[in-house]
């Protein structure tokens, strides 16, 4: 991603509906940016951004986030191509495994990543509050059902 991208990127991820309030999308930039453990690998076409993926390592596993493609551009291979993207930068890193997070309530995106061998790790996703401003906003859109 180019620095002068992230208006673009942010508002392709709002398009897709995977910004939360209490994730703001350009302090996640932030933090991928620039770092030798992760990168937000992005699509273009004449320009405009049409797909991003964010990747990450922790030196045991690899990481995916933000994938987004377009909505006019869907169904015609870009986000399979972005995983690939994805996948490629984590096995040169020497990860052994890819993992990713997805809302039990998106069933169409749990069958694409099905479809791309993705499979239920058998595990708990747990997380704690280090930031106290990020929790009251997460835990005021649980309370709204956002």
């Amino acid at each position: 991603m180019h620095p002068d991208e992230q208006p673009q990127v942010i508002a392709l991820w709002q398009a897709c509906g995977l910004t939360r309030p209490w994730n703001d999308p350009a302090a996640d930039i932030a933090l991928s940016r620039g770092r030798p453990s992760s990168d937000i690998l992005v699509a273009r076409d004449n320009g405009e951004v049409i797909a991003t993926v964010m990747v990450g390592e922790d030196g045991h596993r690899a990481w995916v986030y933000y994938l987004a493609v377009t909505p006019a551009r869907r169904r015609k291979g870009i986000a399979r191509a972005a995983m690939t993207a994805a996948e490629d930068w984590a096995t040169q890193r020497g990860m052994p495994k890819m993992h990713l997070m997805v809302r039990f309530e998106n069933t169409a995106v749990i069958a694409f990543y099905q479809s791309l061998g993705y499979e239920d790790g058998a595990c708990v996703m747990m997380q704690k509050w280090l930031d106290a401003n990020s929790a009251a906003l997460y835990r005021e859109s649980a309370k709204q059902g956002a």
